[in-house]
């Protein structure tokens, strides 16, 4: 039986500081790249055109620079258990080389069922963590230490041009176009020059680009929903994706050594930050469907159709939340506090429940990192019950965040020859205002759908009477226990003394 080892792309969509590629290598045996193209992934409700845009626009670029050495990445349609079987069935014993993946629910179960199939086939699979993740962590302990040393080790070398060849691809299994036809087919999901291209090299210009210059306006910029399109580092739908490793981007910074130190170690606390909440998803997934406290399941249970929908359309009669939406479907980025007033919009003020608009969100977001989305969502939704309640109010952030109203201007242009303090509030214009600046709440943009006030109001009286409910008390212990150090714990704790 001829050998093959397999290098199972997920989301880790590059070829440099890949341990999956580097250990098939190292065998010494044929290589075959391989992207499966998996149903449970395209019919997700999380899944959209974008993301599907951003994987095709990835895997070309692969192809393109491993085309010299006589390789690609194929895709396959179905799951890597298929492609093995296959593999077995044509008289190769193929070894499975990947990275662990904290993603949906979904991919798990799909994990688990290779894992039960490699096992029963004598197949050996051997994984290995992403971004200091670590698998099966039940507690925090030991997480700071590995995290800093897994992100400081040398990222692995480029090894493509030195692979061998695999000689046993079939057109019949193996293509190179299965997602792109299947992208094409879906509907117009924007204006693809409004995105950020996918692949490794645009993730390093952006990357080079932010340690060059950008980086000095980052802590100015972060908040700022105009400013931090260019103040941001904008990196995060290639490490979402893995075009590039958390690992790759310390090390660009380290070399770097920029003189705007303070902006630096804000940025490097935000990428740990950033594995901090994925390493939340990999030690509870249950995050994905259900409060993580659960003394909140008692309250915020029904749906409101037409306010959801007024949310996810942007028609909310709110400026900032409507311009902040708008924004991100039509172009996939949109800065961290906006996003966080996004959905604290939608659980406070319009008392929705997280789970009723956390795919829509998904689907918008070009960086959609599961690990982040979920626990983020539940965190400013307030049920965690461990966090403090921030219910954002929408004017103050137009005021803080968008001083001049040239981001409010840009997404709603049916309100841009509004005043400044109109431009905020337009339910504040009398009859006459309206008709002198030709605009008519309800006609040309739509009446608030609720009083933000007095639905703050509401929702905070709500939230804290239910955080301080014995059954959300009882479960603080044990999630502080499982998500926080100990020594932040300690210290957590004594600041409640």
């Amino acid at each position: 039986m001829k050998s093959v080892s397999v290098v199972w792309f997920k989301r880790d969509l590059r070829l440099r500081d890949h341990a999956a590629l580097h250990a098939a290598w190292k065998s010494g045996q044929p290589v075959l790249l391989v992207y499966c193209v998996e149903q449970e992934f395209l019919n997700h409700p999380d899944t959209a055109a974008r993301h599907l845009r951003f994987v095709v626009q990835s895997l070309a670029q692969m192809r393109v620079e491993l085309e010299p050495y006589g390789h690609t990445v194929y895709e396959f349609s179905g799951g890597i258990d298929d492609l093995l079987h296959y593999l077995l069935q044509q008289g190769y014993q193929p070894q499975l080389f990947s990275h662990q993946e904290t993603g949906l629910w979904t991919t798990y179960q799909r994990d688990l069922r290779v894992q039960q199939w490699c096992t029963d086939h004598g197949v050996v699979w051997t994984e290995f963590p992403t971004n200091g993740i670590i698998r099966g962590l039940k507690e925090r302990s030991r997480w700071e230490a590995t995290w800093r040393k897994r992100v400081e080790q040398e990222p692995f070398p480029a090894v493509h041009a030195e692979l061998v060849p695999f000689d046993g691809a079939s057109d019949r299994m193996l293509h190179t176009g299965l997602l792109a036809a299947h992208a094409a087919s879906l509907p117009e999901d924007g204006d693809a020059r409004l995105f950020q291209p996918g692949g490794e090299a645009a993730g390093w210009a952006y990357l080079n680009s932010f340690v060059r210059d950008r980086l000095r306006t980052y802590r100015r910029s972060i908040s700022k929903p105009q400013a931090a399109r260019r103040g941001c580092s904008r990196l995060s739908p290639y490490l979402a994706w893995g075009n590039l490793t958390v690992r790759q981007v310390m090390h660009a910074l380290a070399d770097a050594d920029p003189p705007w130190r303070q902006d630096l170690q804000f940025f490097v606390s935000r990428l740990h930050w950033h594995c901090h909440f994925i390493q939340k998803f990999e030690s509870e997934c249950r995050l994905e469907w259900e409060n993580l406290n659960t003394g909140f399941d008692a309250i915020r249970n029904e749906v409101r159709p037409d306010w959801l929908e007024a949310w996810c359309d942007g028609k909310t009669g709110f400026p900032m939340i409507d311009a902040s939406m708008r924004s991100v479907c039509a172009t996939g980025y949109l800065n961290f506090r906006m996003r966080s007033m996004l959905v604290s919009f939608l659980t406070h003020h319009l008392w929705q429940p997280w789970q009723a608009g956390v795919h829509h969100l998904a689907q918008q977001f070009l960086d959609f990192e599961p690990g982040i989305h979920y626990p983020q969502f539940q965190m400013q939704a307030g049920t965690m019950g461990v966090n403090t309640l921030r219910i954002y109010n929408p004017v103050k952030q137009a005021e803080e965040n968008d001083p001049d109203g040239s981001f409010l201007r840009q997404w709603l242009p049916e309100l841009a020859e509004l005043p400044l303090p109109f431009l905020r509030e337009p339910w504040k214009m009398t009859e006459l205002e309206m008709l002198s600046y030709g605009v008519r709440l309800g006609l040309d943009y739509p009446n608030r759908i609720v009083d933000h006030e007095e639905a703050a109001r509401k929702a905070r009286e709500f939230l804290w009477g239910t955080k301080r409910s014995p059954a959300a008390r009882s479960q603080v212990g044990q999630i502080l226990a499982r998500h926080v150090s100990a020594r932040k714990n300690a210290k957590r704790r004594g600041g409640q003394g």
